[in-house]
């Protein structure tokens, strides 16, 4: 085995391709947007996955572009500030973990690869043969001895290799809405939060970026939405958070003219096996956690290395699953809770959530309090781990 094929030049796709590279496998990507995928929301390196990026030698890059964020802070409805607390507090991050936006990680995996990988942009995967024929929306057909997917949570690899993902969605009951909005509220690495009654909104501006975030979730049974039509997405969206106060009805509407508007299910990807045939699966196409997790990027960067390394060593897709299931399984145990602390689903527990935060900088327990939040993404994220495969 030495072609190998890459579907999707997101942070799944471009760390496996380096690793492959690495490892002297010839590597095409194929990538259905036009050019490597910019911009995006701030995700989290953990564990494990920093020491991913400290053996592609990417530590200190990563850090240099770091969020930087101090602060974030709640609101009322009114506008009142009621409690605040640090950043990584605020995001489950202990010790050494790295925070980044995710087209500048992006960004710094593809730089890493553009040289010794081949890029096709614009185009896309129409059908896997069982003897690796591979066809193209626009390109003529190839071979390749295996096809990865690493195209996301909507896999065009995993539908045509396993089928209909109707049957391996898990959803959380939840929704997810992010897009680039003016810094009206001039914050400055901090994020404004507003929380309802099953509805969450959340503003943030990292280090040197003269704009913002906003970041909605919220509680909701299954949506008949297509997941590539915007604007019906957007009109969810208004839908979903019309008479929630603070800056919400002004960030809606900063939401309607969106360039980079992102909605989704939270939901998780779960699977009996991640390949099939010449196909194997990395990243949220096979084992999403959910972006309440907060493990997302972690999960592609350990599962790319894994990967390449099993298929280097004799290992095969065989030894990938078996290294990386019970780290996966850590991993996609944090979202369901997860998710109920970012959406609260009564006044009672919102204000008990909030009265805790204001209380927490002078409780006796404050440390104890402290490692219930950050213990089990601490846990879950050095639940493996990593082989030399490079002797």
């Amino acid at each position: 085995m030495t072609n190998i094929l890459i579907s999707g030049a997101s942070i799944a796709g471009t760390a496996t391709a380096y690793w492959l590279r690495r490892h002297g496998y010839t590597v095409t990507v194929v990538e259905r947007a036009p050019a490597i995928r910019t911009g995006g929301y701030k995700v989290d390196v953990r564990g494990a996955a920093l020491e991913v990026i400290e053996r592609m030698g990417l530590l200190d890059a990563v850090r240099a572009r770091g969020t930087d964020m101090r602060v974030a802070t709640y609101y009322d409805a009114a506008g009142r500030p009621l409690a605040a607390m640090d950043a990584d507090l605020f995001g489950g991050r202990t010790g050494d973990d790295a925070e980044i936006m995710r087209g500048d990680l992006n960004e710094l995996l593809y730089d890493l690869t553009r040289d010794e990988v081949e890029y096709v942009f614009g185009d896309s995967i129409t059908g896997i043969a069982e003897d690796g024929a591979v066809t193209f929306e626009r390109s003529l057909p190839r071979t390749f001895d295996l096809v990865v997917g690493a195209d996301g949570v909507h896999s065009n690899v995993r539908r045509l290799a396993f089928g209909d993902e109707s049957a391996c969605t898990r959803d959380l009951g939840h929704y997810i809405s992010i897009c680039t909005v003016p810094n009206t509220l001039g914050l400055d690495r901090e994020e404004a939060v507003h929380a309802a009654v099953g509805r969450t909104a959340n503003v943030y501006s990292t280090r040197q970026d003269t704009a913002a975030k906003a970041l909605f979730m919220w509680s909701s049974p299954p949506l008949d939405h297509d997941h590539r039509d915007v604007d019906g997405q957007k009109k969810l969206l208004a839908r979903a958070m019309e008479g929630v106060g603070w800056q919400v009805p002004a960030l809606l509407e900063a939401a309607r003219d969106a360039e980079d508007f992102y909605f989704d299910t939270v939901a998780q990807i779960h699977l009996d096996r991640w390949s099939k045939g010449r196909v194997v699966l990395v990243g949220d196409a096979g084992y999403c956690a959910s972006p309440a997790s907060g493990q997302g990027t972690s999960l592609a960067l350990v599962g790319a290395y894994v990967l390449a390394g099993e298929l280097a060593t004799g290992g095969g897709t065989e030894g990938y699953e078996r290294e990386l299931r019970p780290f996966v399984a850590a991993n996609q145990a944090l979202g369901p809770a997860n998710v109920k602390g970012m959406v609260i689903g009564s006044r009672a527990a919102l204000w008990f959530q909030l009265r805790m935060m204001r209380l927490l900088p002078r409780l006796p327990g404050r440390n104890r309090m402290i490692e219930r939040i950050t213990g089990p993404i601490f846990r879950a994220a050095n639940a493996v781990t990593l082989k030399d495969y490079a002797r």
